[in-house]
């Protein structure tokens, strides 16, 4: 069994047009998504993309890459793809790491590895952070996840869950924990394996979220907290300009 990071990564991006090649310190923001998969020593880190410019951004840089195709619609169906094309082995634990996430800290990279072998009955592990902020439970943007007692996940949404009845919309009660999903995750290798032969669930589709793909074929998501409270990922123009106050020294 060997520890692997696929980092899926496309040029396309609807609110910030090309953030994967736009510099940051004389590099790329995928080139600093890939030097902080480094610092986790896993057996391999490759960039999975369909798009040349990427994959020449990353060769830049001694980063190894594996094309794709162009027609996925989430990074799960990427990363598929290049644990097929690579030939990985079913027992390896695959992180999926998303290119625009150069601030992931590698406490929170290793738990989702880490947890998946530790909780046999997983089949995918994720993680969480509580939410303190009562714009955050209600910002679709912001994906809330519920679990069960054994922290295995049983939904997730673009909406508040779960829904306090009595409170709402009224300040969120004290007695109660919200929990907004930390997009990293890790996969078994014959997860991934069989991963391009499920369909798309409605959920998925209603909800835009892909890990309810998983949900709606039975498979089993650990949810944990995460160790280390996770810095945003670059969706905006102004979210790229504090990831990039941060890792040029001025924050």
């Amino acid at each position: 069994m060997k520890r692997r990071i696929i980092i899926p990564a496309r040029l396309a991006s609807t609110r910030l047009p090309q953030k994967l090649l736009i510099p940051i310190a004389g590099k790329p923001l995928i080139a600093h998504t890939y030097a902080r998969a480094l610092q986790c020593h896993f057996d391999s880190v490759v960039i999975a993309t369909d798009d040349e410019q990427i994959a020449e951004a990353a060769r830049a840089v001694g980063a190894p890459v594996c094309m794709t195709a162009e027609d996925h619609l989430t990074g799960t169906d990427r990363c598929a793809e290049a644990f097929n094309t690579l030939g990985y082995a079913d027992d390896d634990v695959v992180v999926c790491m998303q290119g625009d996430e150069p601030l992931l800290p590698v406490a929170n990279i290793t738990c989702v590895a880490q947890n998946l072998e530790n909780y046999l009955q997983a089949d995918m592990t994720t993680l969480s952070d509580p939410i303190d902020d009562r714009a955050d439970l209600f910002n679709p943007h912001c994906v809330k996840v519920v679990f069960d007692k054994a922290n295995y996940a049983l939904y997730f949404s673009r909406a508040p869950i779960p829904w306090a009845r009595e409170n709402f919309p009224a300040d969120l009660p004290n007695e109660l924990h919200f929990f907004r999903h930390v997009g990293i995750y890790a996969y078994r290798g014959k997860f991934l394996k069989n991963y391009p032969q499920l369909e798309r669930s409605p959920l998925e589709i209603l909800e835009s979220l892909e890990q309810l793909r998983a949900l709606w074929h039975g498979y089993k998501i650990h949810v944990d907290i995460a160790p280390v409270s996770t810095p945003p990922g670059v969706d905006t123009l102004d979210s790229f300009k504090k990831v990039q106050a941060i890792l040029e020294g001025g924050a």
